[in-house]
This record gives structure tokens, C-alpha cells and sequence, in this order.
């Protein structure tokens, strides 16, 4: 583990009550494992992020490189279309069954 670094940081006065809260309730040893805790929790969320949007970018590449055709937007209206109408119909069927 590397060797501590000191920092002098201003947080507002509901970011202070809340660090010393925490210490006082005794989820933490000292208002440094507040900020600790915090700080590593924010990097996961960092990390996080930058895998999602990782995994965006990918599929967005991936979707510009297929070499499938495009569909013209009217027909894929008219398949959503297809599908909303197909979807209602089952449903409607279910419904009427479940009476039955």
C-alpha cells in the first residue's frame, strides 16, 4: 500500500454533519475512512461508467460496421406496427381465455 497523502479539503457544512454522523454512530473510525470510503466508492462508480459506455461504443461500431441493408424507416414503422397490433391481439386472447 502507498504511503498516505495528507489533503486539506472544504465540504459543506451537511457534507461535515453527515461525515461526522457516520463517525459518531461508529460506521467509520475517523472522518479520513468517511472520505476513504466515499473516494473508492466514486471511483467504482467511475469504473462503472467507463465499462457501459465501453459497451455502448462497441455496438455502436458494430451496428456502423454490419453489412446487413438498412430497412427503410416506413417499413420498420409498419413492422412495429406489425408487432404493437400482434402483441394486442394475444393479449386480447389471453383476456378472453382466462373468462372463459
Amino acid at each position: 500500500m502507498e504511503a498516505a497523502g495528507k489533503l486539506s479539503v472544504t465540504v459543506t457544512p451537511a457534507m461535515a454533519r453527515m461525515i461526522r454522523e457516520k463517525v459518531e454512530d461508529g460506521s467509520f473510525g475517523s472522518a479520513s475512512e468517511v472520505i476513504r470510503a466515499a473516494l473508492r466508492a466514486f471511483q467504482r462508480e467511475e469504473e462503472e461508467h467507463a465499462e457501459r459506455m465501453a459497451s455502448i461504443r462497441a455496438r455502436v461500431k458494430a451496428s456502423l460496421e454490419d453489412t446487413r441493408p438498412a430497412v427503410p424507416l416506413e417499413e420498420a414503422i409498419e413492422r412495429v406496427r406489425g408487432r404493437i397490433s400482434r402483441l394486442a391481439r394475444d393479449k386480447d386472447d389471453s383476456a378472453s381465455r382466462r373468462r372463459s
